[in-house]
């Protein structure tokens, strides 16, 4: 599963990834699995984000591939600063396993600049996957 978030500004401030373009940095993310029943289980990915004090562009994005995602069900997304719950949002799974998911970090109306999302923030995405036969489960 590849994992994307991010967060734009001036050309772009960071990209994290489990893959690196060149323009990114990896970043450790930490995902387990809870079996839901004996062929599908939650799978939660945890991954934090940072948007800087002088961000100047208006959008971030969370986006990635689900090698096996299970139809019919979208992938939940929770933005927290510190433990405090800031943003919460779901987006569909394309057919291919893909999906993306964009929000707003700054927002200007009437020349009034507003910080939507500034500093450190963790990121939970959840999804919904067929279990790998495999995998045991402690």
């Amino acid at each position: 599963m590849f994992l994307n978030i991010v967060i734009a500004s001036l050309a772009m401030v960071a990209v994290f990834s489990a893959v690196s373009p060149s323009f990114a940095e990896s970043v450790d993310t930490q995902t387990t699995i809870t079996p839901i029943n004996s062929s599908v289980g939650l799978e939660k990915t945890i991954v934090p984000f940072h948007t800087p004090k002088e961000n100047k562009l208006p959008w971030g994005f969370v986006e990635g591939k689900i090698a096996n995602p299970v139809e019919g069900h979208p992938v939940i997304i929770q933005i927290y600063k510190v433990d405090e719950a800031v943003h919460f949002a779901q987006t569909n799974v394309h057919k291919d396993g893909s999906y993306e998911y964009k929000f707003r970090v700054r927002d200007m109306t009437n020349d009034i600049v507003t910080k939507v999302f500034e500093g450190d923030y963790t990121v939970k995405i959840f999804k919904v996957v067929y279990l790998d036969k495999s995998t045991t489960f402690a």
